[in-house]
């Protein structure tokens, strides 16, 4: 095994305390688990530079090293069948991919345009997102890590650090609160047109499915929002949809779906928080999605000039038959 070509990853702290054997097969689906315990006890799966055992429970943070997932790819082809030279892992793959439109890229950081319905990373029944995807179009890359995370069923910006130092930094940005995510929704009811800032704290819990779900709790973390209606459009009298601006200075999960929801303006299509007979006649009325995307995300990063860097993915298609004031 060519280590020079291993792969690394920090582990989301979301992990703490799952088993490593656990984590590994949740996201190398296409490896037999029994190649995954012989890469665990040979040591070719580390953690922080050592060697750790299956039952290892994670502690979030730690430097996760695996071999190249196209050397393991080749090798359970070759183990699987007698053909002799496989087809190319790569033209295979980006065959089969979602489009991932890149919005910037520089030696330290590669920031796509998620399409709405693409986790971020897989798990949970889900064997490939966004990340996975990317390392395998792109195996040059010996590091490529996620920045920050977008739900599932929310399109836009997503930022990824190909530098260790890159994903340290970006970190650093949103804990310290000097960068600056932009949010368009289109929602049911009449937003102002002014700003309003939202204060609701946040706890996340479990539904009785097992599902996870965030409702607004005295006792629950902080989060804060600043809305803004861009403007609004009559669908059934007296109801309006408005289309809204939604600046985010906390991180929490779900955290404007559960804001919006809380004020009473639920976002259109989205199928835990929204208003379900609303979105049923949606549907049929062409609604595909939920509508919210991340348009805007604005970084300080003292390596660009002017000391900020700033991203924008267009607001897509599907929110024109239901947005008012929409702006890009």
């Amino acid at each position: 095994m060519t280590w020079h070509n291993a792969r690394h990853s920090i582990v989301d702290p979301e992990y703490a305390g799952q088993r490593l054997d656990n984590y590994l097969i949740a996201r190398l689906k296409s490896l037999p688990k029994t190649r995954i315990y012989r890469m665990i006890r040979s040591g070719e799966v580390r953690l922080n530079g050592k060697r750790v055992e299956a039952q290892h429970r994670l502690e979030g943070g730690e430097d996760l090293r695996i071999p190249p997932l196209r050397d393991l790819v080749d090798s359970k082809r070759h183990e699987d069948s007698s053909e002799e030279s496989p087809r190319p892992v790569r033209t295979e793959v980006a065959s089969q991919s979602p489009s991932f439109p890149v919005l910037f890229e520089d030696e330290t950081l590669l920031v796509i345009d998620k399409p709405a319905g693409i986790a971020v990373h897989g798990g949970s029944g889900i064997s490939r997102g966004l990340i996975e995807w990317l390392r395998l179009l792109r195996p040059e890359l010996v590091f490529l890590e996620l920045g920050h995370r977008l739900d599932r069923e929310t399109s836009g910006v997503v930022v990824l650090a190909k530098r260790r130092a890159a994903l340290l930094q970006l970190h650093r940005a949103f804990r310290e609160r000097v960068s600056e995510k932009l949010y368009i929704a289109v929602v049911s009811g009449r937003v102002p047109k002014r700003d309003r800032v939202l204060r609701h704290r946040l706890q996340r819990q479990r539904g009785e499915a097992g599902e996870r779900i965030v409702r607004v709790e005295a006792e629950g973390l902080e989060a804060v929002s600043v809305i803004r209606g861009l403007g609004a459009l009559e669908f059934e009298s007296p109801r309006q949809l408005s289309t809204v601006l939604v600046r985010i200075e906390t991180g929490r999960t779900h955290q404007i779906r559960v804001h919006l929801a809380h004020e009473g303006y639920p976002i259109l299509g989205d199928e835990r928080y929204g208003d379900f007979a609303l979105n049923r006649r949606l549907k049929n009325l062409g609604l595909k999605r939920m509508l919210l995307h991340a348009w805007q995300l604005e970084l300080a990063w003292p390596q660009a000039a002017g000391g900020r860097l700033r991203f924008t993915a267009p607001v897509p298609l599907a929110f024109k038959p239901w947005a008012s004031g929409v702006v890009n």
